[in-house]
């Protein structure tokens, strides 16, 4: 088969490929379906006061469970992982479908979560090792996609069953879904896994768990649920900061660490997961408050305002694909470098945004924003799978998916917090004769454009919101910024090792993990063929180029 023909019908890896995509379509399609028919939910639930927790708790046992999940893969084998954490997430889909009250609702969600952790991790992972790295690019091309496709179908979907059946269907669509994903994974995958025995670090488990989950409460809750420089704040970062102490010591002693600590020492491996941080917060950034200017600023409808922030996600999927002709020329640090400039560039043309600029302005940044993205996530995520041979890329490509997510939770409560500052500081300003008419809290403002005050009080709400939102926008050149000045850092040549495939990987639907033959190395750059003996075929720790 040609490298070239990377998904062709014959080629018997495709099923694999749409299962992996159907289960990357689960975690792809959970916020915005939900999310749509939240105010059913509450009518059916009621507890309002604790809707954010159906969000919160799912990213949060999301986030925290992938760099473990990652850590099982290796040691287990991808597909019992990816199947687990199908089931659990399956499980959690029909639980919260009957949930009675919102308390349950919760309590299934970080079910769900749990399980969405293992999928995040694993569907990367399968994918590297059925894929070389010629062909990883537009793969990830094709898994980015689904995420495009999500945030239009997702959001439609809950509209319709909150409008014409009931809210619980946006869970129970799950079902359906995941039961076509696990028969082909169950089916097509075979793994030929050296089973032996292992020292699992269960303590180092438990203390990422604390440290990381910790950590996210705190931001995700601070600024919200209590201020920032609060005892509860304080009290919570001061144990996640502790629990971090303990886990670093525990996992430098471990025989086999849940996370090596080479993947933060070494810097091609921490630079390429904090550019991935600095993307993270900057999709959120953009996804979360684009939508709001588009409306409340722009006058435009939910559907236009949808498809400002759409546009991006047609965009990130095609750069995404389109990176491995890139990459095989310059290298994925430059190939990275270069979608940093689009980020860059999407954060400019952010800035100049006005009241009263055109909205395709703000087409435009998000377009660039989009082929930044996935200029800078797939060849960082390439690069770091083609460093190590199978027994290692589960845990590196969960440390990479785990910061995509941790940027996302940084991103949503930084973000916040510069909104709801300058927001609150605009209408501390509010005219005497507007008093009264516009709200003297932040989270009234959006309520009370849409019940159509007079105009001189629309017109001061529609500047606070430019002014916060303008903020945020600084706030994405700024990433953008940081994303170029850390992958400056980063070596620019990949030390990349790849197994010689077996018949039976050729043949496709097939990974063979620890292969008997060694590994060859593949020059992506002008020096990574003389970097190529990194890692050997166990999987040892790659060694640091530049």
């Amino acid at each position: 088969m040609q490298l070239s023909r990377l998904v062709h019908p014959r080629d018997s890896r495709t099923p694999v490929l749409v299962a992996l995509m159907l289960a990357m379509a689960l975690i792809a399609m959970d916020t915005t379906i939900v999310a749509t028919a939240i105010p059913q939910v509450v009518s059916d639930l009621g507890g309002f006061a604790l809707v954010g927790w159906v969000f919160s708790i799912y990213l949060l046992a999301q986030t925290v469970t992938i760099p473990i999940y990652g850590k099982f893969a290796d040691i287990y084998g991808r597909k019992p992982i990816l199947v687990i954490g199908s089931v659990i997430f399956l499980v959690g889909s029909v639980l919260s479908a009957f949930s009675w009250n919102m308390l349950a609702l919760i309590l299934f969600r970080a079910l769900q979560g749990f399980g969405a952790g293992a999928i995040g991790a694993t569907v990367n992972t399968l994918a590297g090792d059925l894929y070389d790295i010629r062909e990883r690019g537009r793969i990830q091309g094709y898994l980015s996609s689904v995420w495009g496709i999500s945030a239009v179908v997702a959001p439609t979907l809950g509209g319709i069953f909150a409008q014409y059946t009931s809210w619980r269907w946006i869970f129970l669509v799950n079902i359906p879904i995941g039961a076509i994903a696990l028969t082909f994974i169950v089916r097509r995958v075979h793994e030929d896994v050296e089973h032996h025995r292992h020292r699992i670090d269960w303590v180092g488990a438990v203390l990422l768990f604390l440290a990381a989950g910790l950590g996210m409460f705190g931001v995700l809750q601070g600024g919200t649920s209590w201020p920032w420089w609060s005892v509860p704040s304080v009290v919570i970062f001061v144990a996640a900061g502790l629990s971090g102490v303990a886990a670093v010591r525990v996992e430098r002693r471990a025989a086999e660490p849940i996370m090596p600590m080479w993947l933060w020492t070494k810097r091609i491996t921490a630079g390429s997961y904090v550019a991935t941080i600095l993307a993270g917060l900057a999709v959120i950034g953009l996804s979360t408050f684009l939508p709001t200017w588009a409306q409340a600023v722009g006058g435009l409808t939910p559907v236009a305002a949808g498809f400002v922030l759409g546009t991006m996600s047609m965009s990130w999927p095609i750069a995404s694909g389109l990176s491995s002709r890139l990459y095989l020329r310059i290298g994925f640090r430059d190939t990275a470098i270069v979608g940093a400039g689009f980020a860059i560039a999407s954060g400019v043309v952010f800035v100049q945004v006005r009241q009263d600029s055109t909205i395709w302005l703000a087409v435009l940044g998000s377009v660039l924003m989009g082929a930044g993205m996935g200029l800078i996530t797939t060849p960082l995520i390439v690069g770091l799978q083609s460093m190590v041979t199978w027994s290692q890329r589960g845990v590196i490509t969960g440390g990479a998916m785990f910061s995509r997510f941790l940027g996302q939770s940084l991103g949503a409560a930084v973000f916040g917090a510069i909104t709801n500052l300058v927001l609150l500081r605009h209408l501390e300003t509010t005219p005497a004769d507007l008093r009264g008419i516009v709200p003297s809290s932040v989270d009234e403002v959006s309520r009370a454009l849409l019940g159509h005050p007079s105009p001189a009080a629309q017109e001061f709400m529609r500047s606070a919101l430019q002014a916060s939102t303008h903020a945020v926008f600084l706030g994405l050149l700024a990433a953008g910024v940081a994303s170029l000045l850390v992958l400056l850092v980063v070596p620019r040549h990949f030390p990349t090792v790849e197994e010689a495939p077996s018949e039976a990987s050729a043949a496709g639907g097939t990974t063979t993990p620890q292969a008997a033959t060694p590994d060859r190395a593949v020059p992506v750059d002008r020096e990574a063929s003389a970097a190529g003996e990194a890692g050997d075929a166990r999987g040892h720790r790659p060694s640091e180029a530049g």
